[in-house]
């Protein structure tokens, strides 16, 4: 997949094709190399493993990277992840046999905060890869989840 490729994403054959067995094992296999490279602060296969393209776009905590470049640099200086990551509720689903979601929550040993991941992935000439990412952490009673009605609000299309 190239910057510009257009993607046919309203095509109701890929609904009728949630998580083909095949599908589902590449992406989560996928899935498994990218957390093993982020483990063990591979900068490069964890780069790899992202669309190669200034439309990719990671949302962190507190950070973010738009473009593939800005990936790559701000992978570079992150340290290491605490030892001891552990993932939870990871649900992975396939849409036909070229496009995927997956979800997951991760904690660390004696940690106080769970964190929340999502990625989505497109399977193009190189493969599967990651074409956005998003991570944050669960709301605290110092920090409370803002509402969904209040969240979603804007897009009510009564007047």
């Amino acid at each position: 997949m190239e910057a510009g490729d257009a993607v046919e994403v309203n095509r109701p054959e890929a609904l009728a094709e949630v998580n083909r067995p095949e599908a589902l094992a590449e992406v989560n296999a996928a899935f498994a190399d990218y957390e093993q490279a982020l483990v063990d602060n591979d900068v490069a296969a964890i780069i790899g493993w992202f669309w190669s393209s200034e439309q990719v776009v990671r949302f962190g905590v507190a950070d973010h990277q738009y473009g593939i470049d800005e990936q790559r640099r701000w992978r570079a200086a992150q340290p290491p992840l605490p030892p001891g990551r552990r993932l939870s509720d990871v649900v992975t689903t396939t849409f036909g046999t070229d496009f995927a979601v997956v979800t997951c929550r991760f904690d660390y040993p004696g940690g106080t905060v769970v964190g929340r991941q999502s990625q989505t992935w497109v399977r193009g000439p190189a493969g599967w890869r990651i074409v956005s990412a998003h991570v944050s952490e669960a709301a605290s009673a110092a920090n409370p989840p803002v509402s969904r009605a209040a969240t979603i609000s804007h897009l009510s299309t009564d007047k």
